[in-house]
């Protein structure tokens, strides 16, 4: 037999060790529980920057090969983590999806699905970034250390916190773990619907979805409702072709007029989305102070914010329309000309429980029984998203307060957001009855699809404890009786 690699070996006894601290019990503590992430932060780190090295950006015109890279690292460190068996998802037209599986300790312990993506959003322009996109540079940023990279905070970060939790129980954690590490997930794939074909795969009682992270550095957070999304085109064509605005201007339908008129139907005086019907409720939970939300959305000094009531209400609980595209002749090459035809893209964000195709059609409808100076609009609904509003007093949640609270050291927050993750729904369609949870070692100030993007230690490493710790919680409230 051929001698063992120094690495292999090296690795081998560390998992052996780690299989013999789980026998006997050394991890049941809070104080050991903690000291074993630290005992582990050295090696995740370094795993975390071999994985923000690899530019693996699933879109078009990309190369597949750091794609596949990233997924063959993911691979090998779930093996080096004790999991047996994982699999390879392929669909047509998206990257392989990892699936792994550790089967439950007991016949009556629950079943948790871990869930992260390892492809990347594109680092967009280099010359924003302090440091090259992917090459992995250390920060500080209020007394803390972290890692800057394009994907280090999405999703990467929640990948390896993940790994974490698996190291620390020696690839044996007191439940039952479905892994599912996408590839495509920032470009849109057909996994996103595929869990409800397949849902014996994806049956658990508890799903960790951790694709999201904490309202502001230090403030543990559940993410508890997602708003939907929908997309309508509306144009208007008046004219032929244009025409001399000295000539025919004042009684020519000037079809960027008709446009920006209908456009502005949409708000109310105070910013308030106008179109009867888009649910909006009161938002009960955490949020942003103004002076936060101000700076992370980059709003110029002295300009009002839209809209009335909270700043939940405004992100989270009710709707919110945006001008995302206008076809109209740029101000560079206008010609003294009235304008025959222009076009508006909207993207249209609704509350959680609102039925997206319901929400759409109210869009639709506001839009096409506008006549501006008596012309008619041509309205095209685009593609939806639904929402979706967890349910929050099962005993998953019951961990998982515990656990956040374990990891940060306080109470954890509830908080929505208005960006979507269209998996959650299918995963939810294929285990019904499984509670979702949304956390992980993001931040609100992570800049996330932005340059710069970066991840806190600190984070990663609370997030590794909040997993174990919730995993422990969980097995035992189950244990206990809590779901019969």
């Amino acid at each position: 037999m051929a001698a063992m690699d120094p690495d292999n070996a090296r690795q081998e006894q560390e998992r052996q060790g780690r299989r013999n601290r789980h026998d006997r019990n050394d991890l049941q503590g809070e104080v050991d529980l903690q000291a074993e992430v630290d005992r582990l932060m050295d090696g995740l780190r370094s795993d975390l920057v071999r994985l923000a090295a690899i530019p693996s950006v699933a879109f078009p015109g990309f190369p597949d090969e750091p794609v596949r890279q990233a997924h063959d690292l993911l691979v090998e460190l779930l093996h080096e983590a004790g999991v047996e068996r994982v699999e390879r998802i392929d669909l047509p037209d998206t990257a392989p999806v990892i699936f792994a599986e550790i089967p439950p300790p007991a016949p009556d312990a629950p079943t948790v699905l871990l869930y992260s993506h390892y492809d990347v959003q594109p680092a967009g322009d280099e010359s924003l970034w302090r440091s090259p996109p992917f090459e992995p540079t250390p920060v500080e940023e209020g007394g803390e250390s972290g890692l800057r990279a394009r994907g280090v905070a999405d999703d990467k970060s929640n990948v390896i916190a993940h790994l974490g939790m698996l190291r620390v129980f020696g690839g044996r954690p007191p439940v039952g773990v479905k892994i599912v590490f996408e590839g495509q997930e920032e470009y849109g794939s057909p996994f996103d619907d595929y869990p409800p074909s397949d849902p014996g795969r994806f049956a658990c009682d508890a799903m960790v979805i951790a694709d999201l992270g904490n309202l502001r550095p230090g403030t543990p957070t559940l993410t508890t409702g997602l708003r939907g999304a929908a997309e309508v085109v509306v144009e208007v064509r008046t004219l032929r072709e244009p025409r001399h605005s000295g000539e025919f201007g004042g009684a020519a339908p000037d079809a960027l007029l008709v446009l920006l008129k209908a456009l502005s139907t949409l708000h109310d005086v105070h910013g308030d989305v106008a179109v009867e019907g888009l649910r909006r409720d009161e938002w009960t939970g955490t949020s942003y102070t103004e002076d936060e939300f101000r700076d992370l959305a980059g709003v110029e000094d002295g300009r009002p914010l839209m809209g009335s009531g909270t700043l939940g209400e405004r992100l989270w609980s009710g709707p919110a329309i945006t001008v995302v595209g206008l076809d109209a002749p740029s101000v560079e090459h206008a010609a003294a000309a009235v304008v025959p035809y222009a076009r508006a893209k909207l993207n249209l964000r609704f509350h959680p429980l609102q039925d997206p195709r319901e929400a759409r059609t109210l869009l639709v409808d506001h839009l096409a029984a506008l006549k501006p100076f008596g012309i008619p609009l041509t309205v095209t609904p685009g593609d939806t998203g639904p929402g979706y509003e967890a349910a929050t007093d099962g005993p998953a949640y019951r961990a998982a307060r515990t656990a956040l609270k374990e990891a940060w050291g306080t109470e954890a927050s509830y908080v929505a957001t208005g960006g979507s993750i269209p998996l959650v729904n299918g995963l939810a369609q294929a285990a019904p009855d499984a509670e979702v949870l949304l956390f992980g070692a993001q931040d609100s100030m992570c800049n996330l699809h932005a340059p710069n993007e970066r991840v806190l230690f600190s984070e990663l490493r609370a997030t590794v404890v909040a997993m174990c710790a919730f995993v422990r919680e969980y097995a035992a409230d189950f244990e206990g009786g809590a779901t019969s």
